[in-house]
């Protein structure tokens, strides 16, 4: 992947903007470039702008905490792109004038191998807690349509800060974020009805999103549990744990003894959020 990302101070409003634009070179087609800008009502000395620059304090001015989409991991489909939230709370003597931030992965934001998604909006949205204190919210929106399966992985969230007194402060991995590969599970059980002692089968199958094909895919090799419950009980037991298949098919065998709801339930991964399917009535006669 052939990835370029630049870091330049720019008039106007505190900026943390990228262009995903591809490249002739990148594996993948994707390229990135970060351009942080800071302008304050009074502009600090370029020395002392440089020297805050990959800190999470300068001077009087602290970036204390942000949370991505409210502590979430980020979970995306195949189509739709996902709108997140990120909060960032900053505090100095003078107030905060704005912050900004980009979620992106790679070993480094300069390097050849990083990718990110910038904040949507040119300013936050800053509410003071009191006179030097600040929560500011931006949003930054993940497009499946950019996305590599291996992306599913830890992210890493870049957080800027500037004071009303012109101070400015930036970490490029203040906080980390999660994304994940969105789940889907169906369950169906047959016949329908069924008497009785007869033998009830239930099939499924658990798919993810595929970034690469804008398919879902079957995931193979996981765990996942059948449970039922009863028609009038609002308790799920499980019944038994069985492996998707290499296609993420499901298909086992029970024996009918009530009215129920017959459904399949996976626990999630690292790069997959848990899932379950929407229980399938059966009428046993």
């Amino acid at each position: 992947m052939r990835i370029r990302a630049t870091v330049a101070v720019a008039s106007g409003a505190l900026a943390l903007s990228a262009l995903a634009v591809p490249a002739a070179q990148a594996d993948g087609g994707r390229s990135w470039t970060p351009d942080l800008g800071l302008t304050a009502p009074q502009q600090a000395p370029a020395k002392e702008r440089m020297a805050a620059r990959a800190l999470t304090v300068n001077g009087d001015l602290k970036i204390t905490k942000a949370v991505v989409n409210g502590g979430k991991p980020i979970v995306v489909g195949t189509t739709a792109p996902k709108k997140v939230s990120v909060v960032v709370t900053a505090t100095d003597d003078s107030g905060i004038a704005d912050v900004a931030t980009a979620l992106w992965i790679g070993s480094d934001i300069e390097s050849d191998d990083s990718f990110g998604f910038p904040q949507n909006e040119k300013k936050a949205s800053c509410k003071a807690v009191n006179a030097t204190t600040s929560t500011c919210t931006l949003t930054v929106t993940v497009d499946p349509g950019w996305l590599i399966n291996s992306d599913a992985t830890t992210w890493k969230v870049a957080v800027a800060a500037l004071s009303k007194d012109g101070q400015d402060v930036d970490n490029t991995a203040f906080a980390k974020t999660k994304l994940q590969r969105l789940s889907k599970l169906t369950v169906n059980a047959a016949p329908e009805p069924v008497k009785k002692g007869k033998t009830l089968t239930v099939t499924g199958k658990l798919s993810r999103a595929n970034w690469e094909t804008g398919t879902y895919k079957g995931y193979a090799g996981q765990s996942v549990k059948l449970q039922f419950r009863k028609k009038n009980s609002k308790t799920y037991t499980t019944v038994k744990t069985l492996k998707t298949s290499n296609t993420g098919t499901l298909k086992t065998t029970v024996k009918a003894s009530v009215d129920g709801y017959w459904r399949y339930t996976f626990a999630g991964t690292s790069t997959t959020p848990a899932v379950t399917a929407a229980g399938d009535f059966v009428d046993v006669k």
